[in-house]
């Protein structure tokens, strides 16, 4: 419920001059290639008055992300206004010629794509434009799923509110979030204190819904879990579940980003850490350290995949007797290549391995508890190693001139043991050493990275792109150096 579900609408558009039956059967042919899941709008455009009847009638059908195709040239101006008029994303494509004769069956759509961008850039609109965007049926339809994920982040973030209990724990200047960037793309924003928090948290003392979240904690950790802690924390989800529900106002969406530690853990009885990792798995980000960009782009990750994600620290080097025994020779990557990501314990379950459980904080336990003592309101991280496979490292950042950028880094977390604490693994991404330096380290990113399990970096460069981000940086090959890496070594 809490990541938009994409219906898609197709509207064709024909120049006068044109056949339009060009256009027509076009639109049809896409329709039967993509199958299953597309509103065929019934009106062609090719005036203005066209296209104010095609959008009443794509919003009656409930589409939410409209396809602009253009089955010949197709005219600037309906076309355009189509977009501009559009209550949701836009995408614009255009046919390729070859399902006719070059005379009466010629469209020149290559041509009018030209000018539909021209327009577009006129009007001051913001459309999606495929890498190639003139091609087949079969192409065009290809073109259309691979704007469904798209689709899906851009009408999250534009209907998102995150809402954060802080302010960022001291020395924390790497969560610092200028709000500035937050309303230049479309999100709103509730701050809100610690202490409006644990209020909320003790009016759900005995809520008769706590023992239902209890046995499905139960049913989840399989035991892997501290039975005394688990009313606590079923009251502190109910709390956070029922604060979003009351306090989205005009807005679909919510994420969070929250302050744990240091008061928190000592005055609610133990870390959120677990039920932080709940909230994840159902589509409701929330970050550590009341990191406001952390969530927002895991909000974004997740849209993209429809999945669970995480935020880890891009925290440690790989010590060389893992890399030794357990990467060389086995795995294609250099010790550069690798670090360990982790955090406290934010990971959701179905994103950890089998052995992991609810645990408690080490480095808190140091920090907040008797030197020697058994811990006790540092319980609650859900600690183990993260499941191997494919993931993209990338993150959304507001730097402290208001600037937006971003970072994307394809990679894997490998098959490897991490004989370490909290929720953490063992990732590989190519020249990781070199975009450490030119990249995270150059344009000043912070260590928290958000974390999608799968390859997505290209629906997340279009996403970044679509909301006019200029600088989205990625690990470079040794091909391509960065402006800042010396030539000599």
């Amino acid at each position: 419920m809490n990541i938009p579900e994409v219906k898609l609408g197709i509207i064709a558009v024909s120049r006068d001059c044109f056949p339009i039956s060009l256009a027509i059967q076009r639109r049809k042919n896409i329709v039967a290639a993509y199958g299953e899941g597309i509103y065929e709008c019934p009106i062609t455009v090719e005036n203005e008055k066209d296209a104010l009847a095609a959008l009443a009638d794509v919003k009656a059908a409930g589409v939410n992300a409209l396809v602009v195709f253009l089955g010949n040239f197709g005219p600037e101006t309906p076309e355009t206004l189509l977009v501009k008029k559009f209550h949701g994303p836009a995408m614009c494509i255009a046919a390729a010629e070859g399902d006719g004769d070059l005379v009466n069956g010629r469209g020149d759509a290559f041509c009018g794509m030209l000018n539909c961008s021209y327009k577009l850039g006129m009007r001051h609109l913001k459309a999606y434009i495929p890498e190639y965007p003139v091609g087949t049926a079969e192409e065009c339809a290809k073109m259309i799923r691979e704007f469904i994920p798209i689709a899906r982040a851009i009408i999250g973030v534009k209907n998102l509110k995150i809402i954060t209990f802080g302010p960022r724990p001291q020395d924390f200047f790497a969560c610092n979030a200028p709000i500035k960037g937050l309303y230049e793309l479309g999100v709103e924003i509730e701050e809100n204190s610690e202490l409006d928090l644990l209020v909320a948290y003790k009016a759900h003392a005995g809520d008769k819904r706590i023992p239902d979240v209890v046995a499905d904690m139960q049913r989840e950790m399989d035991g892997k879990i501290y039975p005394d802690l688990l009313e606590r924390m079923a009251q502190f989800e109910l709390t956070l579940l029922d604060w979003a529900e009351e306090h989205k106002g005009a807005r679909k969406y919510v994420a969070f980003a929250d302050k744990c530690w240091p008061a928190f853990p000592e005055q609610f009885g133990f870390e959120p850490c677990y039920v932080n990792s709940r909230l994840a798995s159902r589509g409701i980000p929330v970050a550590c350290e009341v990191d406001i960009y952390g969530t927002l782009s895991e909000y974004i990750g997740a849209c993209v995949t429809s999945d669970a994600v995480t935020l880890l620290d891009i925290n440690n080097s790989v010590p060389k007797y893992i890399y030794d025994e357990d990467i060389a020779g086995k795995f294609d990557y250099d010790i550069k290549d690798t670090f360990m990501g982790f955090h406290c314990g934010n990971t959701p379950s179905c994103k950890m391995c089998g052995g992991c459980g609810v645990k408690y904080q080490l480095i808190q336990h140091r920090l907040l508890e008797p030197a020697g003592s058994e811990p006790d309101f540092t319980r609650g991280t859900l600690e183990g190693d993260i499941v191997p496979g494919e993931i993209t490292f990338y993150r959304l950042q507001c730097d402290s001139e208001g600037t937006l950028r971003a970072y994307i880094a394809e990679g894997e977390v490998l098959p490897v043991p991490t004989r370490s604490f909290g929720g953490i693994g063992i990732f590989a991404i190519p020249e990781m050493g070199r975009f450490y330096r030119h990249v995270l380290i150059q344009k000043r990113y912070p260590h928290h990275g958000a974390v999608a399990f799968a390859h997505c970096g290209k629906a997340l460069f279009e996403v970044l792109k679509y909301f006019g981000i200029s600088d989205i940086a990625y690990n470079q090959p040794k091909s391509l150096p960065y402006t800042t890496e010396n030539p000599w070594g």
